[in-house]
Parts: C-alpha cells; sequence; structure tokens
C-alpha cells in the first residue's frame, strides 16, 4: 500500500475495461489490466498472493497505453510495477513460467548495466540465444567494424561516438544507485529465490548462463499463455 506506484496508480477503478480494450498485452496474452486492479482492489491477501505468483503480472509490457484511457487516471501498468516488486521481494516469482525469467533479466540485461553501463552490448544479441533476430543479424555480426564506420560509432573505444567505453567513475556512480536505492538487493534476493527453485525443479544452477536451470527458464514455454 505504500509503494508510490500503487499509490499513483490506482484511485478507484470503476471496472469499465477501458485499460483491457486499449492494452496491446490483452491482444495476444491471457491478460486482463481490468481485473489485475479489481482483484488489488478487493484488498483480499489470498487473491493478490495467487495474483504474485502468477504469470499474468508479468505480461505487461509497461507501454503505459491504460494510463492515457483511464476515465479515473488509473494507471494499471504502475499497479503491475509494484505487484512484480511485491513478488520479487516476497519470492512468489519463482512459481510461475514467466516470473522464473526474472533471473534472465537480472543476469543478462541487469548485470550488463553493472558491469559496462548499457544494457547490452551487441555481443550478447546473438542468434545463439535470439534466433529470432535471423540471418541479418548474423550478417551484421560478422561486419561490425564496416557498420560502425558508417554510423561514426565508438564500439568500446574511448571518448565520444556511440556504444563507446563508459569510464569508470560513471560505472561507479551507477553502481553506487544500485546500492543505496536496493537495486543489489533485489538482485540478490532473486538469485537466492531462484537457486532455491532450481533445488526444488532439481535443476543444476550456476553462474552465468551455461547451466540447466538457467536455460530451462529461458527456453521453456507451456504453451498455455496466448489466446486462442
Amino acid at each position: 500500500m505504500q509503494d508510490v506506484r500503487f499509490i499513483e496508480g490506482l484511485k478507484a477503478c470503476i471496472n469499465c475495461g477501458t485499460c483491457t480494450a486499449i492494452c496491446a498485452a490483452a491482444e495476444f496474452y491471457n491478460y486482463d489490466p481490468r481485473v489485475i486492479a479489481d482483484t488489488v482492489q478487493t484488498k483480499d491477501d489470498d487473491q493478490i498472493i495467487e495474483l504474485l505468483k502468477s504469470d499474468a503480472i508479468w505480461y505487461c509490457g509497461e507501454c503505459m497505453s491504460c494510463k492515457t484511457r483511464c476515465p479515473r487516471g488509473n494507471a494499471p501498468g504502475l499497479i503491475i510495477m509494484a505487484l512484480r516488486a511485491l513478488s520479487q521481494e516476497m519470492g512468489f516469482f519463482v512459481e510461475s513460467e514467466k516470473g522464473r525469467q526474472q533471473l534472465a533479466i537480472k543476469r543478462t540485461v541487469g548485470q550488463w548495466i553493472l558491469d559496462y553501463g548499457y544494457c547490452i552490448y551487441l555481443e550478447g544479441v546473438g542468434t545463439d540465444l535470439h534466433p529470432e533476430q535471423g540471418p541479418i543479424w548474423d550478417w551484421k555480426q560478422k561486419n561490425w567494424n564496416a557498420l560502425f564506420d558508417r554510423l561514426d560509432a565508438n564500439y568500446k573505444g574511448d571518448g565520444p561516438g556511440i556504444l563507446r567505453k563508459i569510464p569508470e567513475e560513471a560505472l561507479e556512480e551507477v553502481r553506487k544507485i544500485f546500492e543505496v536505492t536496493g537495486g543489489n538487493a533485489r538482485f540478490d534476493k532473486i538469485e537466492e529465490y531462484s537457486k532455491n527453485k532450481a533445488k526444488e525443479m532439481k535443476l543444476e544452477y550456476g553462474e552465468g548462463m551455461d547451466n540447466e536451470y538457467f536455460k530451462h527458464i529461458y527456453s521453456f514455454n507451456n504453451q498455455k499463455h496466448n489466446k486462442e
């Protein structure tokens, strides 16, 4: 109740369904932001815990289209952010397929921000992990230098330019922000709960991406997420 995203995101849902009508995620997934807002509004702990354990809170793309249309000024996208934080904090995220993928986000995007200052460098988006990039991306991976020359890029270089190397003092600032705001503590909890879940699922757990648990959460799909 004290999360600022919840305070700003839910004034009073009147169940009109406008958010669901405009929601891009609801177009494809078994997802209904109106139900999310209505469930939270009940203040029923059992219902909310089930929500925290479900795939539903991980379908939202946080595009905030809901905010632009709600006649009461609610923002289901902000409610989702608060629920996601609570699910991670309490460890409920490991109870759903999409929730378990938080470890993959933490170890890729999250760790790259701390290590390099970017969400990801190009070598982190190879078609071994991202086959949807296709053969054109394979070609780009092999021809970076020529492409970057045309873009005036400075890939991992000192000085200005896109994808340049972020100075160490700037990276230290980023890491301090993560530390002070609780980001590092949240990352530790994601690791801790994920490790326990891996043990429960009898899957090998280790650092990086070359272990059974990571490969499972990254690739497994029960095919029950999309609308028929």
